[in-house]
């Protein structure tokens, strides 16, 4: 069965659009663990599996994208992006955290605009292991877990944040180090 060829990329641009909406039910009642608190969770973890979704379709049905490629990890950052910031906003994650991770993820969104029009920076490995770290982090700390089992999930939650902010910063050393070899492996050919 075929699917329309730009379902990839709106499904990567409705994880865009879900962002300040999951940002707005977060921070609504002041991160306070009633039912927008679940719901702000839900919707995080729906938006950022969308990103698993997307990736699929489009290999599956040969339909993969230069704009697909450029689009999907930014809305993977604008979300993850929205999550780190509203944690700290509501004193539930140092802001030294968020201020790392931004700077890592702005910084290679930045330079993945500075080179489009010459290749397009696609995900890697390690992005993607960085990104499913992320994940499991942030839905751990917005989920309320705390009410149902307990104040020993914050130290699952240290653990699982400690993890993605490392591969955070691994992955971005990946990325600079990897361009560093390409641009010179390009000069060297012509």
């Amino acid at each position: 069965m075929a699917i329309p060829r730009q379902l990839p990329n709106a499904i990567t641009i409705v994880r865009i659009f879900c962002a300040p909406i999951f940002l707005w039910m977060l921070l609504a009642d002041a991160g306070a663990d009633g039912a927008l608190r679940w719901w702000a969770a839900a919707l995080f973890i729906v938006a950022i599996a969308t990103d698993g979704i997307d990736g699929y379709l489009a290999r599956k049905h040969e339909i993969v994208t230069d704009l697909g490629k450029l689009l999907d990890p930014i809305a993977d950052k604008v979300l993850t992006g929205f999550a780190f910031i509203g944690l700290s906003i509501l004193w539930e994650l140092p802001w030294w955290v968020t201020i790392v991770v931004l700077i890592r993820e702005i910084g290679i969104t930045v330079y993945r605009f500075m080179v489009v029009s010459d290749h397009v920076l696609a995900a890697a490995w390690m992005g993607k292991l960085k990104t499913v770290a992320q994940a499991v982090a942030l839905s751990l700390a917005l989920l309320p877990l705390w009410t149902l089992v307990g104040e020993w999930i914050f130290w699952v939650n240290g653990v699982t944040m400690t993890i993605a902010v490392i591969l955070t910063i691994a992955s971005g050393i990946d990325y600079i180090v990897t361009e560093l070899r390409a641009t010179r492996q390009r000069r060297a050919a012509a």
